[in-house]
């Protein structure tokens, strides 16, 4: 197999300012700014705000092939308060934003490269059959209190376009992971291997869909492992639109809004990878599995699925997955701190786990499911808070919610394939809280991997990102690579 290497040939001059690689670095951080994206206008939100507000760009990250991205917020925005009964979410589009990432070597002084990203396109994410939406009785009126809220239906639906939604009312009777739910709130996602679909995770279910890249369109629900009282079930049978109410009326499934929080491919794109925030309400009741994740494979063929256990370390749960190669994963561990919590962060750690042998956990609780966890590395491959304090970045200003994560083309650096390690943070729409919308380059060897034979899934790239300038400091040339 082949794997796209895009070789940066620097100028003898500007060599030392891209070090050899000899421990995780910090290579560009990159930000977004602006009001609105580009979908078109769906009105005015029940709390008042834009429907196109540009915000929350991290919650899912993926790379799409040369210097494209596709950056996923989650269900909207939130953080104005309007009404509990809904948990003040609104009827914001769930979509993905297109972003081109322009690096380039930096001559002077500061990290080795800079990071331009490009908001290019807005994808709004729909069902081409019937969803069920809430009715709005009993929620009164709108920010502006004089409009009747009314149904979580979004005005752009027409007879054969019904799009998701993320007001938490919007659920039909049955356990949560049922496909005809209209709620959605996107955490991880991945381009296929063609690069014509994207597979997206979400925590209301939770759900794993397949949606057409081009259109937005959902093309496939698949099924995730959601009996009721199975110790391996990930729905919950008691629904409401808040959620606490939720989470005390349930003794199994997810807990919410730590639902699947990330979601990898393989680099074949055979078998996707989905893993739970937090522990099942099920397993947090046992001392002995209080601190177990369950990640559930997915043959993206066959929809067949497995359940394996992750052991958290020190964060409160786990944001992103993401494939080093076809057994092998990187697991994005974090807390809840720093900025936009108004608190120092600690615990931002990307910790490498091995599937290899690793025990299907479906039948499995407690001690026993515990005891089976997948293999994982004590140390760290990333500790984001000190590689950012190393740079100078405070605990203060290290976004509470690192939640993207993805590895991008590989750079060849003074002779040293690197790997590009792209992460990025979910400002909650608040960027005067929580900061801009930020994307970080970590770059990473071999060692730095611990060894592990890293292979890069392969995503058709736009032709016009095949060969570019970047200036005096040399170009930039996309070549293939026979992996030994």
């Amino acid at each position: 197999m082949c794997r796209f290497v895009r070789s940066l040939l620097l100028a003898t001059t500007t060599l030392t300012a891209v070090p050899a690689m000899a421990a995780p670095t910090l290579l560009a951080i990159g930000t977004l700014s602006g009001a609105t994206d580009l979908a078109p206008s769906t009105g005015t939100l029940e709390n008042g705000l834009n429907g196109n507000i540009l915000g929350g760009m991290g919650s899912a990250l993926a790379w799409a092939g040369g210097y494209t991205f596709l950056a996923a917020p989650d269900c909207g925005p939130n953080a104005t308060a309007y009404n509990a009964a809904v948990d003040d979410t609104t009827s914001y589009i769930p979509r993905f934003q297109t972003v081109t990432m322009a690096l380039t070597p930096n001559g002077g002084a500061g990290l080795p490269y800079n990071l331009t990203p490009t908001l290019a396109a807005t994808t709004l994410l729909s069902s081409p059959t019937a969803l069920s939406y809430g009715t709005g009785a009993g929620l009164g009126n709108k920010i502006d209190g004089t409009t009747p809220i009314g149904s979580g239906a979004p005005a752009l639906n027409t007879a054969n376009q019904f799009f998701f939604s993320g007001r938490s009312d919007n659920f039909a009777a049955g356990v949560s992971t049922n496909p005809n739910n209209a709620r959605f709130d996107p955490e991880g996602m991945r381009v296929s291997v063609d690069g014509k679909s994207v597979f997206v995770s979400d925590e209301y279910g939770p759900y794993v869909y397949q949606f057409d890249r081009a259109t937005g369109q959902r093309i496939r629900s698949y099924a995730l492992p959601s009996t009721p009282g199975t110790p391996g079930n990930l729905a919950v049978p008691n629904l409401s639109p808040v959620g606490n109410t939720e989470i005390s009326g349930n003794t199994t499934g997810r807990v919410a809004n730590k639902g699947m929080e990330g979601l990898a491919i393989t680099p074949d794109g055979k078998t996707l990878i989905g893993i739970m925030q937090a522990p099942l309400a099920q397993d947090a009741a046992i001392a002995a599995s209080n601190k177990l994740l369950r990640l559930v494979t997915i043959d993206v063929a066959s929809g067949a699925t497995k359940e394996y256990g992750y052991l958290l370390t020190t964060g409160s749960g786990v944001s992103e997955i993401t494939a080093i190669n076809d057994h092998e994963f990187l697991v994005d561990e974090r807390d809840g701190n720093g900025l936009g919590a108004g608190n120092n962060a600690t615990n931002k750690k990307i910790y490498k786990i091995d599937l290899t042998g690793a025990t299907d956990i479906s039948g499995l609780s407690g001690a026993a499911a515990a005891a089976a966890a997948v293999a994982k590395n004590a140390t760290p491959v990333v500790d984001l808070v000190a590689l950012l304090g190393a740079n100078g970045i405070t605990r203060a200003n290290v976004p509470a919610k690192i939640e993207g994560m993805t590895f991008g083309e590989d750079l060849l650096v003074n002779g040293v394939v690197t790997h590009t390690l792209w992460i990025a943070n979910d400002n909650d729409f608040v960027p005067g809280v929580a900061g801009p919308n930020t994307f970080y380059v970590v770059g990473l060897t071999d060692a730095d991997l611990g060894g592990s034979v890293f292979t890069q899934q392969i995503v058709p790239e736009p032709m016009s990102l095949a060969v570019f300038s970047v200036g005096l400091a040399g170009i930039a040339l996309r070549r293939r690579a026979k992996k030994a």
